[in-house]
């Protein structure tokens, strides 16, 4: 059975309404091998699963498909019992796999005094595009608390100083367990966290690093971009590692500048680099489209 044929095949079950159909999204990794796809398509179409979204990466060079599989249907299943039904396949294939419910993501965000990263994801989630449900913010600084409770959002001040860092991180790991956050959003957050705490939180904090990697890292990005007389400015999205700024990259943007820009014009502009880049990375992982691979990763867009 094809993708197609078993998708047509699933056409032809009662359609439930939209209110009543349970939203479900299945991602998966594993070695190439003939019959993954049939075996997936098959499981949903004896449970009366529509598909509403395929898609999927062979990697030619490493040799493992990549997929994601967005289906809607009966409302009496959970994620946790297709994952359990879903057990014998994913073990005939050595997957690693996981379903995911509609349920958006609880997304904590830490700021310190550039606010454009943060003011731009309050702004999506207040509109609906963020794909997640901001929940909190914590910031080493005071200085954005009037932009996040204007948006309803509490603001939790931990200061950060040499004597109190371990602390510090320590406390914001009770704020993830408080407020039961699946993300942690580092919008220009100005601390180096300790491998401790990037390990704590592997593959669920996304940092926004004010340049196109591996280029300019470092303090003062925009003025060795000046100093350069770069033609391009960047912003690059990637996940948390205790490696700083190598962990795998999510999204990328890039503007394109003339001798014209000096420092100030170069930030501004790298700043709206820096916030689209940054509001794409937390959609996409929200909406489990980011599937890691090693140091990298793939993105079903």
């Amino acid at each position: 059975m094809t993708l197609i044929e078993a998708t047509a095949a699933t056409s032809t079950l009662p359609a439930l309404k939209d209110e009543q159909a349970e939203k479900f999204v299945l991602t998966l990794s594993c070695q190439e091998q003939a019959g993954i796809v049939q075996a997936v398509t098959t499981f949903l179409f004896e449970r009366g699963f529509n598909i509403d979204e395929h898609q999927q990466f062979d990697d030619s060079l490493r040799e493992i498909l990549h997929l994601r599989t967005a289906f809607s249907g009966s409302p009496n299943y959970t994620p946790a019992m297709l994952e359990e039904e879903f057990a014998a396949i994913a073990s005939r294939f050595d997957m690693k796999f996981s379903f995911h419910g509609q349920t958006k993501q609880r997304v904590l965000v830490m700021v310190s005094k550039f606010g454009h990263c943060l003011n731009d994801l309050i702004f999506r989630w207040r509109g609906g595009s963020l794909g997640g449900e901001l929940v909190a913010v914590v910031s080493n600084h005071e200085t954005h608390r009037a932009m996040a409770e204007a948006a309803g959002l509490p603001f939790i001040y931990v200061p950060v100083t040499p004597d109190t860092k371990a602390d510090a991180e320590r406390r914001l790991l009770e704020l993830v367990d408080e407020y039961n956050a699946d993300l942690v959003v580092l919008a220009r957050y100005m601390q180096v966290l300790s491998d401790d705490l990037c390990r704590a939180l592997e593959g669920r904090a996304i940092n926004i690093h004010h340049s196109f990697l591996p280029g300019f890292k470092g303090a003062r990005p925009y003025h060795q971009a000046y100093d350069r007389g770069v033609k391009l400015v960047g912003a690059t999205a990637h996940y948390v590692t205790a490696d700083l700024d190598e962990g795998p990259i999510i999204e990328q943007e890039v503007i394109r500048v003339d001798h014209t820009y000096g420092p100030a014009q170069l930030s501004t502009v790298g700043q709206d680099a820096e916030a689209l880049a940054l509001s794409r990375a937390v959609r996409w992982h929200c909406q489990h489209r980011v599937l890691l691979d090693q140091t990298s990763t793939v993105v079903f867009r």
